[in-house]
């Protein structure tokens, strides 16, 4: 008798028998389908490539805890990818397919039936019917490694996982490529092919050419998505006004003036914008607020998840043009901000993310909150920092108590200390990033 799909050193207890009465087991009110009512759903896949993420180890752990566990992220972020190969004995179902939703749809028990070892199933918010279905599962198998579930619609998955399976499923969030994982695809290093080819993986494992790849994106997911999540009539009003984002990345995202340079209203640029959050292409990062003698900005600043995207909505089209491009700077601060964010999520961590900017011009690009202190950032695209930069880090730090630690980021290759500020390239971010989740606590103030 053969155990499959469990994970490796789960609780022998807990591992169903293949054939017709673990089923039962597994879901006893199920009937068994017949083999003709859904396609045969993928077996352990020869993956291409594999790149491994930095988020696998949280992934496994948190299988073994819950019943679920649900990795949402953009479109091929990697999250298929990431998933087979984290438990290659799992079937793969693609809910993104329309015989295999239809049947899910029409007879969840007996889809559910068909899986009785778990599987992985991908896009689940396009059957969202079968997370009730699930809960039901989970409460009367009552173990943990059921299934793992995908899910690329970033506002409707969690409300459809919050509804039924809050309290019995772990939430992971993965993005395309870190650094690292870039790197170690062989991809150059070189700061200007950074920013101009990103890091969806796909572009890196396959040495696709950016400029198309991005562009086939952008039609083939981002404006599908957006088409049925968004009930977007307007299409070339939409693409207009998708690039008037990335014109703005790392600036206030003010609706009224991005609504008004669209040509259209307010609360539809506000709609447009929600629509784009729940696709996993941009977010707002929040401003930090403190009880401080300031009046503080109140608006979030916007970036997209993935620089490529942002350089190619720019009309980038090779590292060449982006030296001398006048977004330059602006994609550096995104790559910086987002390569902290990815920092976070493949630590099964949430954003804790904010930036500074008082009423008088004063700003931080980046803070950086690890529970002892903050870690105050900025950033700067190119090689040579101004004493100026530093003063303005130096008076953060005094407006705001809580920052132990502060840092440049450029766009160069030294590595140096000015005073208390370390002054480090890009490549030294995660690394910095490590330093400051392992820097002990401050000391207690007066009182």
């Amino acid at each position: 008798m053969q155990f499959v799909g469990r994970l490796p050193g789960a609780d022998p207890g807990l591992v169903h028998l293949s054939g017709a009465a673990s089923a039962k087991t597994a879901f006893p009110t199920a009937k068994r389908a017949a083999a003709t009512d859904l396609p045969a759903a993928s077996p352990s896949p020869t993956l291409p490539r594999m790149i491994e993420r930095e988020i696998t180890p949280v992934l496994v752990g948190l299988f073994r805890q819950y019943p679920f566990v649900t990795v949402t992220g953009p479109r091929q972020s990697g999250k298929t990818t990431l998933c087979r190969a984290a438990f290659p004995g799992l079937p793969h179902v693609d809910l993104d397919a329309p015989d295999r939703r239809a049947f899910a749809k029409s007879d969840p028990r007996g889809f559910l039936a068909r899986f009785p070892q778990g599987a992985i199933l991908d896009e689940i918010q396009r059957v969202p019917d079968l997370v009730s279905y699930l809960k039901v599962l989970a409460d009367e198998d009552g173990g943990t490694g059921l299934f793992v579930l995908t899910g690329s619609e970033q506002f409707r998955l969690s409300e459809t996982i919050g509804q039924s399976l809050a309290g019995r499923t772990a939430l992971l969030r993965l993005l395309p490529f870190s650094l690292a994982e870039r790197r170690r695809t062989g991809a150059s290093d070189a700061l200007d092919d950074i920013l101009y080819s990103g890091f969806y993986p796909r572009i890196h494992d396959r040495g696709l050419d950016p400029t198309q790849a991005l562009g086939d994106y952008l039609e083939t997911y981002v404006e599908r998505d957006v088409r049925r999540i968004g009930e977007i009539r307007d299409l070339s009003a939409f693409r207009r006004f998708v690039r008037l984002c990335a014109a703005r990345v790392g600036q206030l995202a003010d609706l009224g003036s991005l609504g008004s340079d669209a040509g259209v209203p307010q609360a539809t640029a506000r709609h447009w914008l929600t629509v784009l959050e729940a696709s996993y292409v941009v977010f707002r990062l929040p401003p930090f607020f403190a009880n401080i003698r300031k009046r503080l900005v109140k608006l979030p600043k916007l970036y997209f998840h993935d620089v490529g995207l942002a350089g190619h909505l720019l009309g980038i089209e090779n590292a060449g043009q982006m030296a001398a491009h006048p977004a330059r700077g602006p994609l550096f601060e995104k790559a910086v901000v987002v390569e902290a964010l990815k920092h976070r999520f493949n630590t099964g961590r949430r954003s804790n993310l904010t930036f500074f900017r008082d009423a008088d011009g004063l700003e931080c690009d980046l803070l950086y909150e690890n529970g002892n202190g903050i870690g105050a950032i900025e950033t700067k695209a190119g090689t040579r920092i101004r004493g100026s930069r530093l003063a303005a880090l130096d008076r953060v730090a005094k407006l705001l108590p809580r920052v132990s630690a502060k840092a440049v980021v450029h766009g160069g290759t030294d590595r140096r200390s000015r005073g208390d500020c370390e002054v480090v390239p890009l490549e030294d971010l995660p690394a910095l990033l490590a330093r400051l989740d392992a820097s002990p606590p401050l000391p207690a103030g007066p009182g």
